[in-house]
């Protein structure tokens, strides 16, 4: 088996070095015993956004030592951001297929996130009926379809078919404890994300949900560990990567479209949360 490192750039995200800076990258990677992919990934500080893995055929290892385990068909994983990456092909399987999406989660998923059974921070889940593991696997696939399509729809569809997945994956906890959002905090979420481009107030939000403003500050920060504000910042970020990578609209236009009538100020924004300027990020793929 291959061991390799990711220092190299790379287009191809199943290859070392690939930079998986979008707001979702979605695919299959069919491991076969001596083939290019048949090597062991080490990330010792993770990622920044979550990967959610679902083995489809053989086996594959993950971490060594006394921390080792194996998967098999209807296994799932779930790597947090800066958990350790470290998995390969079993040595005793001939292959190893596995369904995977790395993504940045909206702020009202975290509790779907947290998974009972952990190794070193990473989430394990088993599917154990045909029926699930079906409409699992349908979801992965109709994801990285999406991902693939890059139209003016496809990340709206991709989270939209992600957030169903992730509700499955929980609901499959044995130990699950039913943590759901507060209708006014879901219906806030949903109100923002469809006016992205005006900047409402926070005593505009609360009235539209019939909730004081102070009410409506207090219980949101509680629900999604963020503030309205910071929020909605937040998807804007994950709604202008998407723009710059699908549209060839100019950069103010995009600002303009998310809300910002200063595009100097939307780009000092976007580069402190991607790392990138609006322009570079853009011709980096």
């Amino acid at each position: 088996m291959k061991r390799r490192h990711e220092v190299q750039s790379e287009t191809n995200p199943l290859l070392p070095g690939y930079q998986f800076g979008s707001y979702l990258v979605a695919g299959c990677t069919p491991i076969e015993r001596g083939s290019e992919i048949d090597f062991t990934i080490r990330r010792p500080n993770g990622m920044k956004g979550y990967i959610i893995n679902l083995t489809t055929q053989g086996e594959g290892a993950v971490f060594e030592g006394e921390r080792a385990f194996t998967c098999s068909k209807g296994d799932l994983l779930l790597f947090p951001p800066n958990a350790e990456h470290l998995y390969h092909r079993s040595e005793s399987a001939s292959s190893w297929h596995h369904q995977w999406i790395y993504f940045r989660p909206r702020s009202f998923w975290a509790s779907w996130l947290q998974w009972s059974r952990v190794t070193d921070h990473v989430g394990r889940l088993k599917i154990t009926d045909l029926t699930t593991y079906r409409e699992i696997e349908t979801l992965f696939k109709q994801i990285e379809r999406e991902y693939g399509n890059k139209d003016m729809f496809s990340q709206a569809m991709s989270m939209c078919l992600l957030e169903q997945l992730l509700i499955k994956c929980i609901k499959l906890d044995p130990v699950n404890i039913q943590r759901m959002l507060d209708p006014r905090i879901l219906e806030t979420c949903h109100f923002i994300s469809a006016n992205l481009h005006l900047n409402h107030k926070i005593t505009e939000i609360a009235e539209h949900v019939h909730i004081s403003p102070s009410r409506l500050t207090h219980l949101f920060v509680q629900q999604t560990g963020s503030s309205i504000i910071r929020w909605r910042e937040e998807q804007r970020m994950i709604k202008a990567q998407h723009l710059l990578h699908t549209s060839g609209a100019p950069i103010y236009a995009i600002a303009r479209q998310l809300g910002y009538d200063d595009q100097l100020y939307f780009s000092r924004i976007f580069k402190r949360y991607v790392g990138l300027s609006p322009s570079d990020y853009r011709n980096s793929r």
